[in-house]
Parts: structure tokens; sequence; C-alpha cells
């Protein structure tokens, strides 16, 4: 038999396991709630945000339900989504990581910018302001935003790193847990923590754009932690 590299499962990994089991060995029946996230971070001794991670990726395999505003329900059966779970970061694992490296860069970037990369950084705000969100084109606009920011510094190898990094929330578990947070209303939100990036930048203050970047990224983490609201009804709706 070959040998394979061993790495290591996710915590939001391990929780999915456990309660993947618990479905499969009929403890939960088609149709019935899971405990909420609360009940199941406390016993297990976890956060929320590793939970929610648990149960986005339970839910993108078709496992279960997530219905807002009435709970977390098991869903029938079919055939099961494979996807390569291994290589995908957990959502609030991302953030954070993007949080502690554009911070850094950031600060680095305010004290070198030209007027030449305030305009182009404008010029991607007002890109973001025009677009619809949820849409490529905002999205797309983000990457850029953010990208141009590690791009005051000159190294096309960090460039690409951040954008690599901001790619990640294209992947399925990021793209459904956006789906119940992501609107126009959060978008406005997120655009002024882009303008309030700018304006420390245009500045020339390091302290101030690592704040705000930070500020920025942690309040992403905030919006997608926001109750799913479960109900207490013990019925799941109609599908």
């Amino acid at each position: 038999m070959p040998i394979t590299a061993i790495h290591p499962r996710r915590l939001y990994q391990q929780v999915a396991d456990q309660l993947r089991a618990l479905i499969e060995g009929g403890e939960f029946a088609v149709g019935d709630r899971l405990p909420s996230e609360r009940d199941l971070a406390e016993k297990l001794g976890i956060s929320r945000p590793t939970v929610r991670e648990a149960l986005i990726a339970l839910e993108v395999e078709g496992r279960i339900r997530i219905r807002v505003g009435s709970g977390i329900f098991v869903a029938p059966p079919r055939p099961i989504r494979a996807l390569g779970s291994d290589a995908i970061e957990g959502p609030f694992e991302l953030l954070r990581a993007r949080a502690f490296i554009e911070g850094a860069l950031v600060q680095e970037a305010a004290s070198l910018a030209t007027p030449a990369d305030i305009d182009t950084l404008d010029a991607l705000l007002l890109r973001m302001e025009r677009g619809i969100h949820v849409s490529q084109e905002t999205i797309g606009a983000d990457r850029a935003f953010h990208c141009a920011i590690v791009g005051i510094l000159g190294n096309a190898v960090l460039v690409r790193f951040v954008g690599e990094l901001f790619d990640q929330r294209i992947n399925p578990y990021f793209e459904r847990l956006s789906s119940y947070f992501e609107n126009n209303d959060t978008w406005g939100e997120a655009l002024e923590e882009h303008r309030a990036v700018r304006n420390a930048i245009a500045a020339k203050d390091g302290e101030a754009a690592k704040a705000a970047m930070n500020h920025h990224l942690q309040q992403s983490q905030r919006r997608f932690s926001l109750n799913f609201g479960e109900g207490r009804s013990a019925e799941a709706p109609a599908a």
C-alpha cells in the first residue's frame, strides 16, 4: 500500500465529522431539528464560529438544511457532494488570517502611497459604490482594492499572495455562508470600512490604516456571525 501524507483535520471538520456520524447512525432522523449553534458550542466546548463552519460544511454536502428563523434540520438522503474538504479553509479562519497579514501590509503601504496610488483606490471605490452586491463586479472591485493596497509596496509576490487569500472566498463554504448574510446593506457597511482604510492611507497614517483594515475584517467576521435566528418550533418548515 503506498504511503500518503497525513493532513491534520481542522477543528470545524472534526465537528462536522461528529455530527455527520450522529446523522448516519440514526441519532437524528430526516426532518429532525439539530441543537442550535449556541447549544452545540456549549456542549462541545468550542466557539460558535467553529460550529457555524461545521454546519455550513454539512449543508454544502447536502446533509442538513439551515432555515433562517426556524433552525437546522436533517435533510433527506441524496448523493453527497465530494469537496476535498481537507484543502478548504473555514471562512472565519480565512478572515482571521487576512486580518493579521493585510493589517501589517497596509501599515507599510501607508508610508509609501503616492497621489497616483490614492487615485487608483478612489477609482476602485467608485466601482464598488456603483455596483449591485453580491455580483462578480463588486467582488472583483473588492479584490482589486485589497491587491492595489499591497501593490503600493512594489512586491508582486505579496500581491499574488493576498489575491490568492481573497480568492478563497470563492470556495463553496464561504459562498454558502455569504448567501445568508451579504446584501446591499452589509455591502454599504463594508464600503464605508474600505473608505476608512483609504483615508488613513491618504493621510499616511500607518497605525490608523492598520486599525481600519483590522476593523473591516473583524466586522466581516461579525456579519457572518449573526444568529441564524433559530425559532422554537419543533417542526421543520417545508422545503
